[in-house]
């Protein structure tokens, strides 16, 4: 495959020699570097994981104004941003299927990564609110109605378990479907802790016992967003996905067959699921140079889930590279 390099084109007016390198490409779709797209069934699951799981949203907040439970408004707060979680992924899933344009190259599939990166810094803001109210209420509760709360709350547990299950089938093979899953268990688990805060009010009568439970499921929030946010900002800063070492694959690549050297490693996410690569590798003999470009791309998807990688073989004749050594970029 013909491949331009910006900036870096190998010819004797810039070289004075002729630098002998060849190019691969390799891309195919799955979990992490190559996108399996979620079977059918999953495109149903997520819509009904979402019509159940906003109008439970909204349910709590009805109930949470009305009976003055600031853990239900809080919860409410979680299970939207699992709600927001759950668009993201499928949103992720049809944007991969969008073919690339003239100028888009890559298609849509970054704007996952903007998604979820708005998605976590909308959550700061709210969970910022809910700690707010939540200080003043511990200082001064406010009477709870506990039996309304823990039948909400009970509520939530049937759904989110309920929705979690839908998931579970492709947890395993599938980064979006997974997410999903652990999302909707983890509300499953909040909604829970509501259900038990209330029935210890409604048993001692300590109203102090609701804010401070919403404090606890804003911790919880904040440990999930903080992630979210941290991951979001490195991938929007083409930072290589968590999960990927990329010193593990500098070594891959320099014990290929013939490689003396690498270096201009670049790996990056195109999208929440889809991983790319570029390098350069100095192969003085470049036996079987196609044979050799397929066996490293099929290993760099087999082995760290590196579905698009761009491969530059160099003789190493003559001059050096001008994106070399390793830290030119």
């Amino acid at each position: 495959m013909a491949h331009d390099h910006p900036g870096h084109h190998h010819d004797e007016d810039n070289h004075g020699h002729d630098h002998g390198h060849s190019h691969g490409h390799s891309h195919s779709h799955g979990l992490g570097g190559h996108h399996h797209h979620a079977p059918k069934d999953f495109g149903r699951a997520f819509a009904v994981g979402v019509i159940l799981n906003t109008g439970f949203v909204a349910a709590e907040v009805a109930a949470g104004l009305w009976f003055g439970s600031l853990a239900l408004l809080a919860d409410a707060g979680h299970n939207l941003s699992d709600v927001m979680s759950l668009l993201l992924a499928w949103g992720a899933a049809s944007l991969a299927r969008r073919r690339p344009t003239g100028r888009r190259t890559y298609g849509l599939r970054k704007a996952t990564i903007l998604a979820s990166l708005a998605n976590a810094i909308l959550l700061l803001v709210a969970v910022g609110a809910i700690v707010s109210e939540a200080v003043r209420r511990i200082a001064d509760p406010a009477e709870v109605a506990a039996a309304p709360v823990m039948i909400v709350a009970a509520i939530g547990v049937v759904i989110n378990t309920a929705t979690a299950l839908m998931f579970m089938g492709g947890a395993k093979g599938d980064l979006n479907i997974r997410g999903a899953f652990l999302h909707m268990a983890a509300d499953a688990a909040v909604s829970l802790a509501v259900v038990i805060g209330a029935g210890v009010i409604a048993l001692t009568s300590l109203y102090w016992l609701d804010p401070a439970l919403s404090l606890l499921i804003v911790a919880v929030i904040l440990l999930g967003t903080w992630g979210l946010l941290r991951d979001s900002v490195d991938l929007a800063l083409d930072a290589a996905p968590r999960g990927i070492d990329v010193e593990a694959v500098r070594a891959w690549l320099a014990g290929l067959p013939g490689v003396t050297d690498i270096h201009d490693l670049h790996i990056w996410a195109m999208s929440t699921t889809e991983t790319a690569l570029t390098v350069h590798l100095t192969r003085p003999d470049n036996a079987d140079p196609d044979g050799f470009l397929h066996a490293a791309c099929e290993g760099l998807q087999g082995r760290f889930s590196i579905g698009h990688a761009t491969l530059q073989v160099e003789t190493g004749e003559g001059a050096h590279c001008r994106l070399y050594p390793a830290e030119v970029v």
